[in-house]
C-alpha cells in the first residue's frame, strides 16, 4: 500500500470510528468502506489497535492545530484567548456531524488506563491542558494550573452536554462560567 493509500485508510478509518465507535467498526467494515483489502491494511497495521492509534494521532494533530489557530484568529491577548476557547468549541459543536469528542469516546471504549488507546486519549487532553496553562501564564494568572484545570473541566463538560442534549447555548453558558473564573483568578494577583 502506498503512503497515500495508507493516509486515505487512516482518514477513512477516522470517519468510520468517529461515526460508529471503535469496538463496533471492524476491519471488514473498514475494508468495505475504504475499498482497501484487509490484507493491505494488515501490511501497514499489525492490529486494529495500531490503526486506531494512528487515527487518534491524526485527529490529535488536526484538532489541536485547528483549535489553536481558531483561538488565535478570534482573540489578541492571552486573557481573550482563554475565553475564546469556548467560542471555538461552540463552532465545533455546530459543525455538521458533531458526535462528541473521539478521545472521550476512545477512553470510554478502552477504559484501562494502561491501554495504549486510553493513554493516547489522555495524552491529547494533557496537551490541550498544557496549552491552556501557557495561556493562563501569559495572562499573568497567579495559579495558571488551577485555572487551566477549571477551564478544561468546563470545556469537557460542555462537550458531553452538547453531545447529549444538543449544542444550542452550551458553549455560551460555558464561556460565561469561564469569564467568572478568569476574572476571579485575575483578581487574586
Amino acid at each position: 500500500m502506498s503512503a497515500s493509500k495508507k493516509t486515505i485508510l487512516i482518514e477513512k478509518a477516522l470517519e468510520a470510528y468517529y461515526a460508529g465507535g471503535f469496538q463496533a467498526v471492524g476491519m471488514d467494515r473498514l475494508a468495505k468502506e475504504t475499498g482497501i483489502s484487509k490484507t493491505s491494511m494488515y501490511k501497514h497495521f499489525r492490529t486494529k489497535e495500531d490503526l486506531i492509534l494512528e487515527v487518534l494521532n491524526l485527529r490529535d494533530e488536526n484538532f489541536r492545530n485547528w483549535f489553536v489557530r481558531r483561538i488565535d484568529d478570534l482573540a489578541n491577548t492571552p486573557t481573550e484567548r482563554l475565553t475564546a476557547i469556548f467560542d471555538v468549541i461552540g463552532e465545533w459543536f455546530h459543525e455538521d456531524g458533531f458526535l462528541s469528542c473521539i478521545f472521550i469516546r476512545a477512553s470510554s471504549e478502552y477504559p484501562d488506563s494502561d491501554h495504549p488507546i486510553h493513554m493516547s486519549s489522555a495524552k491529547h487532553k494533557r496537551l490541550l491542558l498544557t496549552y491552556v496553562i501557557g495561556l493562563a501564564e501569559q495572562a499573568g494568572i497567579p495559579d495558571p494550573g488551577q485555572l487551566a484545570r477549571q477551564l478544561m473541566l468546563l470545556k469537557e463538560g460542555a462537550i458531553v452536554i452538547a453531545h447529549l442534549h444538543g449544542p444550542d447555548g452550551v458553549a455560551t453558558n460555558a464561556k460565561q462560567a469561564a469569564e467568572v473564573l478568569i476574572k476571579n483568578a485575575l483578581n487574586r494577583r
